[in-house]
C-alpha cells in the first residue's frame, strides 16, 4: 500500500500565519524608513558640523592673520616713535624759523604776494581768522585752493589746532556777529581734507594720525556739541547737507570714530549720498560691514546712480552690476517726468519736464564715463535724446509764423508800441503814449436828449467844486495804473462833451451843469 497521505492543514492556520508574515513585513519595512530617517539625519548633522568646523577654521586663520598684522603694526609704530618724534623736532624748528620771518616781512610785501604765498603766510603766522576769510574769499579758485592748502597748512606750527581754530567760527555753531548769507560749510570740509595728508604719519600714513591726545578731546567735544543741536534741531531730516558733511569729516580728520554712532553716521552717509565724497567717507567710517544694506537702501529710494558709487567704492560692482541700475534710473525717471506733463499739460510744465530729462540724461552719461561703462552701456542712444530734446527746446523758443501778436502789439490798436509799464508820476497828470481814443457815439433810442451844459475844467476856480484850487486826483484803471483816456492834456476842455447831465437841485458852481469832460472807452488790461 502507498504511504498515508499527509494530514489537512486548517485554512484558520493558514490565514493566521499569513497574518503573522503581514505583520512581520511592516514592521521590518517600518524599521527600514527608521533607519533612513536616521541615517539621513545624522548625515546632515555630519555636514552641518563639517560646515562649522571649516567656518571656524577659517575664521581662526583671518584672526591668526589679523593679529599678525596688528603685532607687525606694532612693533613698527613702536620703531617708529624716535624716527617720527626726530622729525616733528626738526619741523617744529623749521617752522619756527619761517614764522619769525613771516612775522619780519611788510605788508607790503605781502600785497604782492599771490595765492599760495598768502595761505603759506598766514599759516605761518598762525593767522587762522584771516586764513579762513581768504579761503573763503576764494572760493572760485576751489581747485588751486585743494592743490595749495596741503602744502600750506604743513607750514603751521600746529595744524590741528590751527585748522580746528578756523572753523570754530561757523562749525558747530555759527557764532560770528555778522551773520553771512552765504553757506561757508563748503571751507570748514576742503579744510578739514586738506588737513588729513598733514596728519598722516611718515612711516605708517594715515593709519596713524599725529594728533596730540588735547587736540582729539577738543575734536570729540565739538562733536558732542554738534550732536546736542542735531537733536534740538529735529534730527536728520532738518540737517543741512553742508554740516552733516563737516561733521563727518571731522570725525574722519581726527579719528574720532565712535562705535556707538555707527547709526548716525550710517543715517547721514544714506540722507546725503548725493555728495561725492560720501562713499569714500563711509568707508573711513568704518561702515564697510554695511556698505550693502547703505545700497539696497539707497537702490529701493530710487538712488541707483549714487548705488553704483558707492558699489564702485566698496567693490560691490559685481554683486550690483551697474548696467541695469542705470536702467531702472532712466526708467523711472522717465516715467515719473512722463507723469508729470500728464498732469500740468501747459507750456511751462513742458520745459520743467524737457530740462529735468535733460539732468537725468547728462547725470547718467556722467557715470558711465567715470566708471568707463562705454562698453556695457554705449553713450550714442542717450546724446541722441539729448539732442531731440536741446532741439524741441530751442523750437519752442522760436515765435510762431503768423501766430497771435504779444499782448503789447495788440493793445496799440495799429499805433505805436504801448509803453513796457504805465508810467506813474508825481503830479496828478497822467501821459499816455496811445493816440487819442475816439468818442463813445450812442445809438439812437427813443429817449429824450439832455439839453448840452458847459464843459466842466480841471482847472476849477477857487472856492468851487469839490476840489477847490487844485486838480483831482487822476484817474488809475483796476490795476493801479494811470488810466489812459486820450492825448488831450489834462486841465483842457472838451468843446463837445458826449454826455451832459442837468444841473443837480440847488446846486450851482457856476456852470451850466454837471460833466465830466471824459470820453467812455474801453480800457485795455495790460498784464505785466
Amino acid at each position: 500500500m502507498g504511504s498515508e497521505a499527509a494530514p489537512a492543514i486548517p485554512s484558520s492556520l493558514v490565514q493566521e500565519s499569513f497574518a503573522e508574515l503581514e505583520k512581520q513585513r511592516e514592521l521590518i519595512t517600518c524599521c527600514t524608513l527608521l533607519w533612513k530617517e536616521l541615517s539621513d539625519h545624522f548625515s546632515t548633522l555630519e555636514r552641518g558640523l563639517e560646515i562649522k568646523s571649516e567656518a571656524l577654521r577659517s575664521k581662526r586663520q583671518s584672526l591668526d592673520a589679523s593679529t599678525r598684522r596688528t603685532l607687525g603694526s606694532l612693533r613698527r609704530r613702536e620703531l617708529s616713535i624716535d624716527v617720527t618724534v626726530d622729525l616733528a623736532l626738526s619741523k617744529l624748528d623749521e617752522r619756527r624759523v619761517a614764522a619769525v620771518q613771516a612775522l619780519a616781512a611788510t605788508a607790503a610785501d605781502g600785497d604782492e604776494f599771490g595765492l599760495p604765498e598768502k595761505l603759506r603766510s598766514l599759516c605761518t603766522k598762525m593767522d587762522f581768522d584771516g586764513f579762513f576769510d581768504l579761503v573763503v574769499a576764494k572760493r572760485k579758485d576751489v581747485e588751486l585752493l585743494r592743490s595749495e592748502l596741503p602744502v600750506a597748512l604743513a607750514d603751521c606750527i600746529d595744524p590741528s589746532k590751527f585748522v580746528m581754530n578756523a572753523i570754530s567760527g561757523v562749525f558747530p555753531v555759527d557764532k560770528r556777529l555778522v551773520k553771512s548769507p552765504n553757506d561757508l560749510g563748503w571751507a570748514c570740509v576742503l579744510i578739514l581734507e586738506s588737513l588729513v595728508p598733514v596728519l598722516a604719519d611718515p612711516e605708517l600714513g594715515t593709519a596713524r594720525l599725529l594728533v596730540t591726545r588735547t587736540t582729539r578731546e577738543r575734536a570729540k567735544e565739538m562733536a558732542e556739541e554738534w550732536k546736542e543741536g542735531l537733536e534740538h534741531h529735529g534730527g536728520v531730516e532738518n540737517t543741512k547737507p553742508s554740516d552733516a558733511h563737516t561733521f563727518l569729516q571731522l570725525v574722519v580728520t581726527f579719528g574720532i570714530v565712535e562705535k556707538d554712532d555707527k547709526a548716525l553716521y550710517q543715517r547721514l552717509v544714506v540722507s546725503f549720498s548725493w555728495r561725492k565724497q560720501m562713499p569714500k567717507l563711509a568707508i573711513s567710517l568704518g561702515l564697510e560691514d554695511k556698505m550693502e544694506d547703505i545700497i539696497e537702501e539707497l537702490i529701493s529710494n530710487g538712488h541707483q546712480l549714487d548705488a553704483i558709487n558707492f558699489a564702485y567704492e566698496a567693490g560691490l560692482q559685481d554683486k550690483f552690476p551697474p548696467v541695469p541700475l542705470l536702467k531702472s534710473f532712466l526708467k523711472d525717471s522717465k516715467k515719473a517726468t512722463s507723469t508729470s506733463e500728464d498732469r500740468n499739460n501747459c507750456g511751462q510744465t513742458a520745459n520743467n519736464t524737457c530740462r529735468k530729462e535733460q539732468s537725468v540724461i547728462r547725470a547718467a552719461m556722467k557715470c558711465i564715463q567715470e566708471h568707463n561703462l562705454e562698453a556695457e552701456f554705449p553713450l550714442e542712444g542717450l546724446q541722441k535724446r539729448l539732442e531731440q530734446l536741446e532741439k524741441a527746446k530751442v523750437e519752442k523758443k522760436r515765435p510762431s509764423v503768423g501766430g497771435p501778436a504779444n499782448k503789447r502789439t495788440r493793445a496799440s490798436n495799429g499805433g505805436p508800441m504801448p509803453p513796457a509799464k504805465a508810467g506813474r508820476l508825481t503830479s496828478n497828470a497822467c501821459v499816455s503814449s496811445f493816440p487819442a481814443a475816439p468818442a463813445f457815439v450812442r445809438s439812437p433810442s427813443s429817449h429824450a436828449t439832455y439839453p448840452a451844459a458847459a464843459p466842466y475844467p480841471y482847472d476849477s476856480p477857487a472856492g468851487h467844486g469839490v476840489y477847490g484850487s487844485r486838480s483831482p486826483p487822476a484817474l488809475r484803471d483796476p490795476y493801479g495804473y494811470p488810466a489812459e483816456v486820450g492825448s488831450a492834456p489834462l486841465g483842457a476842455s472838451y468843446p463837445s462833451p458826449p454826455m451832459s447831465y442837468p444841473v443837480y437841485g440847488n446846486y450851482n458852481n457856476g456852470l451850466g451843469g454837471y460833466n465830466n469832460a471824459l470820453t467812455p472807452v474801453y480800457q485795455q488790461a495790460y498784464y505785466r
